[in-house]
């Protein structure tokens, strides 16, 4: 009798303690549902791909998004929307390499933020810097000169890129500057210094 008291106990305290955990989990479950995402397993070369954290004037270059992934504290999962990869399925090799969205659910008590990712790692970094040049001209508010020019040697010098990550939502809030989120409260620090043209010290 004494031994099936202390389990219950602590069943009891196990379920206390996963209480706000489990709450969060439900939240994340219905914005899945609300926004159509589902669960998908990224592809090791996106996984594997440096990232920018800002479209127009990006001051570095961060490594690979797998370690992001693995660097944050609370349960992840990675998301594509319904549409996208029926896209995706759908895409012809033949037609050239396709670029899409996928979410980095980080699931926290109390606290529910999405990385929104661009995946271009199909078109490698030189086809993907052309594509860049190209998308960025046209458009109202297009990359620097310097910021192309950092890039290329970036590339050149072993810090390839063939991935964004575009939003950052929390709580429903938007992040448009992602850049500075990253280096400052979230913490990853970036591997390499555009402006500056070199790696990052450690």
């Amino acid at each position: 009798m004494r031994k099936l008291f202390v389990l219950l106990w602590i069943t009891a305290m196990l379920w206390a303690l996963a209480g706000p955990s489990m709450a969060a989990g439900d939240r994340a479950m219905k914005q899945r549902l609300k926004n159509e995402l589902l669960e998908f397993t990224p592809p090791d070369a996106f996984l594997d791909a440096n990232f920018l954290a800002d479209e127009v004037d990006p001051g570095f270059i961060f490594g690979k998004i797998g370690d992001f992934a693995k660097s944050r504290s609370c349960p992840t999962t990675w998301l594509i929307g319904k549409d996208e990869k029926k896209r995706m399925e759908s895409h012809d090799p033949q037609a050239g390499p396709v670029e899409y969205s996928l979410y980095l659910e980080v699931d926290c008590p109390g606290k529910l933020t999405y990385f929104v990712f661009v995946d271009r790692s199909q078109a490698g970094s030189a086809q993907w810097m052309e594509q860049q040049k190209q998308l960025h001209k046209g458009k109202p508010e297009p990359r620097s000169g310097p910021a192309e020019t950092g890039l290329e040697e970036a590339a050149r010098n072993g810090f390839p890129v063939n991935a964004e990550l575009r939003f950052v939502e929390i709580e429903g809030e938007l992040l448009l500057r992602p850049e500075d989120a990253l280096t400052g409260e979230l913490k990853f620090q970036p591997i390499y210094d555009i402006r500056l043209n070199k790696a990052v010290e450690r």
